[in-house]
């Protein structure tokens, strides 16, 4: 059916209009269904959500811009062969709304096609033959000088220990202190006696070999969300790893979803958490730009200590903790075991975390905004009232707000954001500017990946047509501070700064995106918040690493130069942030591009 909007003109089939509308969360399409479902056995092997399928039905198959009069809009070129990363491995960002399923049935086969890619921001990217071969199959080495640098890094200058990962075809300085999950997963970061991955999306394959050779068969615990089909899929991706074990997440609420994305590492040295962004597939640590938070080595507590030894300022143990012991899983108790006889003390950030249920009384603060919420009261300094400092909201997907602003965003969200001191702030939540940080079209078009880095953007017309209210929040992505404007993100930040965008009160890196699923909703007057997802982040508050004043400094060098001192932070993207033009139109993945090419010479037809 033909329909006219905002967005111009496009076409959805009757099952795009029918589609599930009333949650923010996705449901995941299971390629073990039927083919009229979910496609053939050709496609990916693992649940997908439908804009990552799309992403990689493009790539198999790409549609080259035919319009010569456009042509010059693309840039002076080099031939990159292609990666053909669809072929076996997991491509889901997990961040859709159930409006976003559609299932179409296709078929698709791999074929070898020539991109074209713009110097300014591939460099040498296919100067060596390797960068170019399947993604899958992909090696990542590094040099042993490369080594110590990345060791020197973690143990020393960078007190936040939050970083980026790396990326394949930018400015090799902007890949300075920045990590690949090699790294982590290194020797030179603890001899690995076993492991837990907690993610949505999983090529058990790709991670399998992430790890060096000789950790590849210590155990290794993977906590999912799948159920059904796609449960059975991927314990056929790991039967032949006799290493390999399964929790599964329970998700009781409709439409939640296992989006946690967190390492437990215990070594013969000690412990480390890591909590990040990525899901764990190859294109999720290729060319998009996300977040890590690493934890330092947690020593084991002396025999005999107490469960409550080792907890820090943050109360970060403790926490953790807690988080685990929402999942109520048995595979789960011998983890928590292991975090009771660590010392996690020399922790500065404050865990804060969502899990799946319906929250009253006090419990409510346990998790989603209303623990941003309690956190903040408790432990930020207060804003002036005078001074209305904004928020900034940055994501890789929208859930559905409402009619207006009043529904969620700027009631009881906002007021979670705008928390701050015990002391009652005087200004209006309404006079908090609030700017939310999500891709444009032309944002994904001139990306490293092209059109196809918008199948980890799930926003769909079907939501977008709703809450067109909402864009005039928008703001484009720019990161020229670290290099990666045309790598998409798919890290998720929260921070609140002052008017001149030089100062932040507290910095969230987290795997919430914007929606009620993630995030949690008021219910029965207010008296109930419900959650659909598990959700983790890590929150930065200057009072934790000893700054009386009540905030950081923007680092506002070139992120690799920045200072070592606690005093200055390294925000990945550029402030203050752009606010759309009027001709900007955030990224909707389920209509087509065709106006323009992209960086490969392609367009966008989804279906």
């Amino acid at each position: 059916m033909l329909q006219e909007g905002a967005h111009g003109k496009w076409t959805v089939s009757s099952s795009d209009e029918s589609a599930e509308e009333n949650s923010d969360s996705e449901k995941p399409c299971t390629s073990s269904l039927s083919d009229a479902a979910c496609g053939t056995t050709s496609g990916p092997q693992y649940p997908c959500s439908e804009a990552r399928k799309a992403a990689h039905k493009r790539k198999a198959s790409p549609l080259k811009h035919t319009d010569k009069s456009l042509s010059t809009e693309t840039p002076p070129a080099i031939k990159q062969r292609p990666s053909q990363e669809g072929s076996g491995w997991c491509l889901s960002s997990s961040d859709e709304e159930p409006e976003d399923q559609q299932k179409h049935a296709h078929k698709e086969t791999v074929k070898e096609e020539k991109y074209d890619v713009p110097k300014g921001h591939l460099l040498n990217l296919c100067k060596d033959d390797k960068l170019s071969e399947n993604l899958k199959e992909e090696e990542y080495n590094t040099t042993p000088s490369e080594a110590q640098d990345t060791w020197d890094l973690v143990t020393g200058g960078n007190p936040f220990r939050f970083f980026l990962t790396k990326v394949s075809g930018i400015e090799q300085n902007y890949n300075s202190g920045a990590l690949h999950i090699k790294d982590i997963l290194s020797p030179l970061f603890g001899t690995l006696i076993s492991s837990a991955q907690f993610n949505y999306c999983i090529d058990v394959g790709w991670l399998v070999r992430q790890y060096p050779q000789e950790f590849r068969k210590k155990p290794l615990l993977i906590v999912h969300g799948e159920k059904r089909e796609s449960k059975a899929e991927l314990m056929a991706q790991a039967r032949p790893y006799e290493n390999i074990s399964f929790c599964q997440a329970k998700l009781d609420i409709a439409f939640g979803t296992h989006h946690t994305k967190m390492m437990l590492l215990l070594y013969e040295e000690g412990l480390r958490v890591v909590i990040h962004t990525s899901n764990l597939i190859a294109e999720d640590w290729h060319q998009k730009t996300q977040g890590i938070w690493l934890s330092p080595l947690y020593p084991r507590l002396p025999k005999g200590a107490s469960g409550s030894a080792g907890e820090s300022a943050t109360n970060f143990k403790s926490d953790l903790i807690s988080y685990l012991t929402a999942y109520n899983s048995p595979a789960l108790k011998e983890w928590i075991g292991l975090i009771q006889e660590h010392d996690l003390s020399e922790t500065r950030v404050y865990l804060l975390g969502s899990t799946p249920g319906r929250y009253q009384g006090s419990d409510k603060e346990k998790w989603g905004h209303l623990r941003l919420r309690k956190l903040l009261k408790e432990h930020a300094l207060s804003i002036p009232a005078e001074e209305p400092w904004p928020l900034v909201g940055q994501f890789s997907s929208i859930g559905s707000m409402g009619a207006d602003g009043s529904k969620w965003l700027c009631s009881e969200f906002q007021e979670s954001l705008v928390a701050a001191g015990s002391t009652v702030t005087t200004f209006r939540k309404c006079d908090v500017p609030i700017n939310l940080v999500y891709p444009t079209v032309n944002n994904v078009r001139q990306s490293l990946e092209g059109y196809p880095a918008g199948g980890s953007l799930p926003y769909s017309i079907q939501t977008a047509q709703k809450q067109l209210w909402l864009h005039s929040y928008f703001h484009k992505w720019s990161a020229e501070v670290t290099g990666r404007t045309h790598a998409i993100p798919h890290i998720k930040t929260y921070m609140r700064l002052s008017p001149d965008f030089q100062k932040i009160a507290w910095f969230l890196v987290t795997s919430a995106n914007l929606s009620k699923a993630a995030w949690g909703a008021l219910e029965k007057n207010g008296s109930q918040l419900m959650i659909r997802s598990y959700e983790l982040g890590v929150l930065f508050l200057p009072s934790a690493f000893g700054l009386d004043k009540g905030y950081f400094h923007v680092e506002q060098k070139k992120f690799p130069e920045r200072k070592d001192s606690a005093t200055y932070f390294p925000v990945p993207y550029d402030l203050p942030p752009e606010q759309y033009g009027s001709k900007d139109q955030p990224w909707i993945w389920n209509i087509p591009y065709t106006d323009a090419p992209d960086t490969h010479g392609n367009m966008w037809v989804p279906s």
